[in-house]
């Protein structure tokens, strides 16, 4: 069915071209709100009326003529209609519509997936600062970012995943000195406990560990402990391999893998903080106003000047992140997405403006940015807040454990980025219809188990008579799997990721009405034959979109 459009597209485009050179291009279909409007519409002669200086209804009468003689729409169109202003509906022969099922089948794990165009895609995400457990929050950050990356993989994108932490700065002291403290034998509500000290029981974890000299290996550092309580230095180094190895822990658990770990302290040992300080300066997009030195953010949008370089000598804390985003460009990213918490938004100016200004010919627009709310987690109909093992919040790794990691994954991508969200706990292990991941994957439970009754190869149903798919639930069946492709492109255009979680959805209830209406092993071989193939390939585009939101797809449930 997608040659089919291709086909049909190629022609309206041909036809308006010969309407008014260089229409060509609003050649385009759209799906009816209402099935029974058609199976596409076009509104070209609407767009079209008023340069033309005619009337639309007349010009889709004209468009409509001209189409039904060509030879792609005699053969895939059975009909053509002209509704209200000027919309051309659209209806398909089934013999078109059952095309799908073939390009589905011989595509198979590959189905809407665009070929390599040769551009490098680099998406930062998670990059919590290694102070404690990843938190819901970092859950939901990386089931985007990983969910986006699997989608610009599927439009022909090289895709480079990069975790970017602080490992120095107050927090990364404050860790140290918590830490140092717990294993001076001294806890939280002492007198000589800091207020702002963390508070978590991983804090005594690590204080225990550091005693006992034990050697910490994450996935870019491994460190031994020297077991000296006066050891400040080696306590941080410490604290900071451990809590990078529980994170990794947890980013195994929910099924993530990066490609490069960047870390801030870097950018100084490196000398690329100055080194970006220097370019801004010698492009004349500083000055110095009340001992600090200032960068002209303002010539570049932002709402008001920024400090770059406190009085004290430090820099403020979006300097680094220029310098680190040179960085990405330096190494050929001219497409950078950031997955951030929605209290980065004030950054986002000052970022864009110190890359600019570097006259390194940085584009306004760079890098991408999607910005998430928190979540809030109920259980038992109560919001949980706190967490024994953090000290204050929920982890990932409690939510993975109280339901799975599929139910995480899905429920944190079933909303838009900057939606709030809540996640209910007991929602999210029911199996009934109500929990969608669950809907979902028993949709794929539910073919695998009539494909395994039939006990036959898959494969050979490509070669299936298709024609007995008469049916409105069959076509309507065939119309969803073949907007999988173009569904895909536009969640990847759109950073989208949710609009995964609402097609798989109504692909599912799609399916089930369909093996409410026809009974599939039939004894009549053709007919029988002509269904299993129909939710073979059902079967096949519900993997595939939930192999983009990293959810499993199992065959019994």
């Amino acid at each position: 069915m997608l040659s089919v459009k291709h086909e049909l597209l190629a022609a309206l485009a041909a036809e308006l071209e010969r309407l008014a050179p260089g229409a060509g291009d609003k050649a385009a279909f759209e799906t009816p709100k209402q099935a029974a409007h058609g199976d596409w519409a076009c509104t070209a002669a609407m767009q079209l009326a008023k340069p033309l200086k005619t009337n639309p209804r007349q010009l889709a009468q004209q468009l409509v003529e001209a189409l039904q003689a060509t030879p792609a729409f005699t053969r895939w169109v059975a009909a053509l209609d002209i509704a209200g202003p000027g919309f051309i509906n659209i209806r398909l022969h089934p013999v078109a519509k059952q095309q799908i099922i073939r390009e589905v089948l011989a595509a198979g794990a590959r189905f809407g997936h665009r070929p390599p165009h040769g551009q490098r895609v680099l998406v930062e995400f998670v990059s919590a600062n290694p102070t404690g457990p990843l938190h819901v929050g970092h859950g939901r950050q990386a089931a985007l970012g990983d969910a986006i990356c699997n989608l610009f993989e599927t439009q022909g994108w090289s895709v480079h995943r990069e975790f970017y932490y602080n490992d120095a700065g107050v927090q990364i002291d404050t860790l140290a000195k918590s830490t140092q403290l717990r294993a001076m034998g001294h806890k939280p509500g002492d007198p000589e406990w800091p207020e702002a000290a963390y508070n978590g029981d991983y804090i005594q974890d690590i204080a225990n560990d550091f005693l006992a000299r034990k050697t910490v290996q994450a996935d870019d550092r491994a460190f031994t402990a020297s077991g000296d309580v006066h050891d400040l230095d080696g306590i941080r180094q410490f604290a900071v391999a451990y809590l990078r190895r529980e994170q990794d822990l947890d980013l195994q658990a929910f099924g993530i893998r990066f490609d490069n770990y960047y870390l801030e302290s870097s950018l100084y040992t490196s000398g690329r903080v100055e080194q970006t300080v220097r370019r801004l300066v010698e492009a004349g997009k500083t000055y110095e106003q009340d001992g600090a030195l200032w960068l002209r953010t303002t010539d570049y949008g932002d709402d008001k000047d920024r400090v770059m370089r406190k009085s004290d000598g430090t820099y403020t804390y979006f300097v680094p992140d220029v310098a680190y985003h040179i960085t990405k460009w330096e190494r050929g990213f001219t497409k950078v997405i950031n997955i951030q918490g929605t209290d980065h938004h004030g950054t986002i100016a000052r970022v864009r403006a110190g890359l600019q200004a570097v006259g390194l010919g940085i584009p306004e627009g760079y890098p991408d940015y999607v910005l998430h709310t928190m979540v809030r987690v109920v259980r038992g109909g109560q919001e949980v807040k706190i967490s024994k093992r953090a000290g204050s919040y929920v982890t990932l790794r409690d939510l993975i454990e109280w339901t799975s990691k599929d139910a995480v994954r899905f429920f944190l991508l079933s909303r838009k980025p900057d939606t709030e969200y809540t996640f209910d706990v007991d929602l999210a292990i029911q199996q009934n219809n109500d929990n969608p991941v669950y809907y979902v994957q028993y949709a794929h439970a539910r073919i695998c188990s009539v494909l395994s009754q039939w006990g036959g190869d898959v494969a050979s149903l490509q070669d299936a008579d298709l024609s007995p798919l008469q049916g409105a639930q069959a076509q309507a069946l065939m119309l969803l799997l073949a907007q999988y492709p173009d569904m895909l492109t536009a969640a990847a255009q759109d950073f989208a990721p949710h609009d995964v979680t609402f097609y798989l959805r109504e692909l599912a209830a799609a399916y089930h009405s369909y093996y409410d209406a026809e009974r599939i092993l039939v004894e009549d071989e053709t007919v029988k034959r002509a269904r299993l193939a129909l939710v073979a390939a059902t079967a096949q585009v519900l993997r595939n979109g939930l192999a983009v939101l990293g959810v499993s797809a199992p065959q019994k449930m």
